[in-house]
């Protein structure tokens, strides 16, 4: 709300820009934002990557109050000159430690020296690495640190119940199958390290009777923002994902989240059980780790302080593995076919044409995706072989000995007056006649016999012709 108040309306030139690590995360600053400033006619626009450029430059044309971008989308429109940074007053930097991870420190630092001194800027961040304190002391003036949270990060998720265990990578899958049918359960997001494990685990779990999806970079953006859809309307209760959705995001009635994999630091750990548990809610965290994981995993206990140095042995058919989670007894690692059905699937979420400008690279795609995409290579094809010049016919003329021949009769006695050939010397005459040629075999090289220099005659004699030779004395 303080920045919808410094915002004075009717301007054509943003006065308000608010940049974000993730496109997801973008998206949901840009819902707030309309919600908060609907009854103050605020003109809110997102804009990252993913998207045509169109429909943002046009809004841009138009005129708007606040921006909410990427990045790398905003550098690209500030050079295009689309975008015009002169009249911003307000800045914000919302997840600036996820974006110092990813690189974007030095992007974030060209958008400010676009951006008049005089103004108010706000960082948001989890944590406060030296980079990010660095980031504060130079673009900051006289700043105020608020803290929101306990100093222990460990305490900034009391409302989540931690379960730590050591588990098979073979077991895993029936683990979480059978996880996901406790009492209580409500939506679930499965954080996976790697987006081949994000495809992998949601597709074992479809084809168990749950209705999942999967979110990760190699997928278009209309895909992911579909799913993410479906999970907050409840089309889909299980949300496999990479931590693209482990920032900021904000989902209602998350129950459990389920580390398939585990963390590669503390403050990932943090991020991702801060998914439930939230606003007064409780929750319920499952990490799963790796016997190659547990030097790692020390480290993140070690960090936060938490009492899982040493996670149990844990397997599917654990009896203290059920009695934690409170899954039923008997209960097997596929949904039931009576429960099946429950939830309406990603299928039944529209997926919005945006004018993707990359294409969709992931091999877990809907039917219609998939007929969509053949559709489009076919007339990218038709088109590429309208444009592509025909290709000359060239004709080959048959020759014997450096003449033209008659390609139905072979005969090579008659000349085409176009091309007259010229007859070949005497000496050419007298190479060819030492070997023979026949119609279609390759020609024979024959050797003569030599001797002081002068032919030989099969007999061996020299012909006397060629053997007079002047005395030295003539």
């Amino acid at each position: 709300m303080a920045l919808l108040q410094r915002i004075t309306h009717g301007r054509r030139k943003p006065q308000a820009l608010v940049v974000a690590p993730t496109r997801e995360l973008a998206l949901q600053v840009t819902d707030d934002l309309l919600v908060a400033g609907g009854k103050l006619g605020s003109r809110v626009l997102p804009v990252y990557g993913g998207r045509a450029y169109e429909p943002q430059i046009e809004a841009l044309r138009e005129g708007v109050d606040v921006v909410v971008g990427t990045p790398g989308r905003l550098l690209d429109l500030v050079k295009q000159k689309h975008l015009d940074l002169s009249e911003v007053g307000v800045l914000v930097l919302d997840e600036a430690d996820r974006m110092l991870d990813l690189g974007f420190l030095p992007d974030i630092e060209r958008i400010i020296d676009r951006i008049p001194s005089e103004r108010q800027t706000m960082l948001f961040s989890a944590t406060m690495p030296g980079e990010i304190v660095s980031l504060s002391r130079r673009y900051l003036t006289r700043p105020t640190n608020v803290r929101a949270e306990a100093h222990t990060e460990s305490e900034a998720t009391p409302q989540v119940v931690q379960h730590v265990w050591q588990a098979h990578q073979m077991d895993k899958p029936e683990m979480v199958a059978r996880l996901l049918q406790a009492e209580g359960r409500g939506l679930t997001m499965v954080f996976c390290q790697t987006k081949r494990a994000c495809d992998r685990v949601a597709s074992d779990l479809a084809q168990r009777g749950f209705a999942a999806a999967a979110v990760h970079g190699d997928l278009g953006q209309g895909q992911r923002e579909r799913a993410l859809r479906a999970f907050r309307n409840g089309k889909i209760d299980v949300l496999v994902a990479t931590d693209v959705a482990a920032r900021g995001l904000d989902v209602d009635d998350v129950t459990h989240v389920v580390n398939y994999e585990c963390p590669d630091s503390a403050d990932t750990y943090v991020h991702r059980i801060g998914r439930t548990g939230r606003a007064g809610k409780e929750g319920v965290s499952v990490t799963l780790v790796d016997w190659s994981d547990l030097t790692r995993w020390k480290l993140i206990n070690g960090t936060l302080g938490l009492p899982f140095a040493t996670p149990e042995e844990t397997y599917s058919t654990s009896e203290h593995f059920y009695g934690a989670l409170g899954i039923p007894a008997g209960t097997t690692g596929k949904l039931p076919k009576e429960q099946r059905g429950e939830r309406a699937g990603l299928d039944a979420e529209e997926l919005e044409d945006i004018g993707e400008t990359g294409r969709i690279r992931s091999p877990h795609r809907s039917r219609g995706d998939r007929d969509r995409d053949r559709d489009h290579e076919r007339d990218h094809e038709r088109d590429h072989d309208r444009e592509r010049p025909r290709r000359r016919n060239r004709s080959r003329t048959r020759t014997r000995g450096g003449k033209p021949v008659d390609a139905a009769t072979g005969d090579g006695g008659t000349e085409p007056t176009a091309a007259p050939v010229a007859a070949p010397d005497a000496g050419a005459d007298e190479d060819r006649s030492a070997g023979t040629v026949t119609a279609g075999r390759k020609r024979t090289r024959g050797r003569r016999r030599t001797r002081g220099g002068q032919p030989v005659t099969e007999g061996g004699a020299v012909p006397a012709a060629q053997s007079a030779e002047p005395s030295p004395g003539a």
